[in-house]
């Protein structure tokens, strides 16, 4: 193995990535693909069936994959009960990436919206327990102009 001229972060790869751990997460690399157009970049089977590692493309970033193994600590939103953590995700049409992933299996949480900060934005529980919000930014605005807005009250 040769460690010469390899990247420290690889090639189509952000500093940020997320890491779902789903309860079926080859099933939730199809509903990803259903509903956010997703493109498979790989998989690596684990032990009784299960996914050990996918990774898969929305737009310009890579999310990884696993299921869960509660022998190992590693338990999904379903499993917790709920997850603290939203996936956000900028895309060119809300209302049209919003209506796929309702049309795939994902639940609205919060219609979308045009929102003081500038975003159409709405939001969504995927069947697998996790939480996207969906934009499409149609206004910049200063800091100031936000929070001056915000003051109008949500959205």
């Amino acid at each position: 193995m040769t460690t010469q001229n390899v990247k420290p972060i690889p090639e189509g790869v952000h500093a940020v990535t997320p890491h779902l751990v789903c309860a079926g997460a080859a099933e939730a690399i199809e509903f990803y693909k259903k509903a956010f157009n997703a493109v498979e970049i790989h998989r690596m089977p684990g032990p009784g069936g299960k996914l050990m590692h996918g990774a898969i493309r929305i737009g310009d970033s890579m999310v990884m994959l696993a299921d869960e193994f509660p022998e190992w600590g590693s338990k999904g939103p379903k499993t917790l009960g709920g997850t603290p953590v939203t996936i956000h995700l900028y895309v060119e049409d809300v209302d049209a990436v919003f209506a796929q992933a309702v049309s795939a299996g994902a639940t609205p949480a919060m219609a979308v919206a045009d929102m003081f900060w500038g975003d159409r934005y709405g939001m969504l529980i995927d069947p697998f327990g996790h939480s996207w919000s969906v934009a499409t930014h149609i206004k910049d605005l200063t800091t100031e102009e936000m929070i001056e807005a915000s003051k109008a009250g949500c959205p």
